[in-house]
């Protein structure tokens, strides 16, 4: 039975438990504010040891600047987590960043990433936020999540973290 709670500084080792590996059979680019499909067919593993470090500390930093985490859990076993950014973006500021949302590879399709999204946006309405801005991954698997759960493309998109993520896709989910 999978539960779910509020995530602590104290939890960022649980990151491991994560598995990402999927298969990527399409990938997507927006090319002249157009949302472009491209078949992949090509097997994506779960991350390396520096990338989950990474991982970690931005989920510390995240904690640490304010932001809250969720996190999805089969016994002790870490499924599925989301990250939602402090700090407020857009123009009228009134946006907050998914920075973080994962859920292994066994574990989805089972609502898990849904329930962490609505997490996520009960907080972000409580922080006085109007949207939530996505930075998806380019993957079909992530961009038809994000769009399941109400998110549409922006053409608003965020400087900052396009210069970070030129390749994702960027998003806003009205709250």
């Amino acid at each position: 039975m999978i539960f779910y709670r509020e995530l602590q500084l104290i939890d960022a080792d649980r990151i491991r438990d994560i598995d990402r590996s999927e298969l990527i059979e399409r990938y997507y680019q927006m090319n002249e504010g157009v949302l472009q499909e491209i078949k992949a067919g090509h097997e994506c593993d779960t991350w390396d040891s520096e990338q989950v470090e990474e991982l970690i500390q931005r989920f510390k930093h995240q904690l640490e600047k304010g932001g809250k985490a969720y996190g999805a859990f089969d016994g002790e076993l870490l499924v599925g987590f989301g990250v939602l950014a402090n700090q407020f973006r857009g123009k009228d500021q009134d946006q907050l960043q998914v920075d973080l949302m994962y859920v292994s590879r066994n574990y989805r399709r089972q609502g898990i990433g849904r329930h962490i999204m609505d997490a996520l946006s009960r907080e972000a309405v409580d922080r006085g936020a109007k949207f939530l801005y996505i930075s998806s991954t380019e993957t079909e698997s992530a961009v038809h999540f994000y769009r399941n759960c109400g998110s549409e493309i922006t053409s608003e998109v965020d400087p900052e973290l396009f210069q970070l993520e030129p390749h994702d896709i960027h998003m806003l989910k009205r709250l």
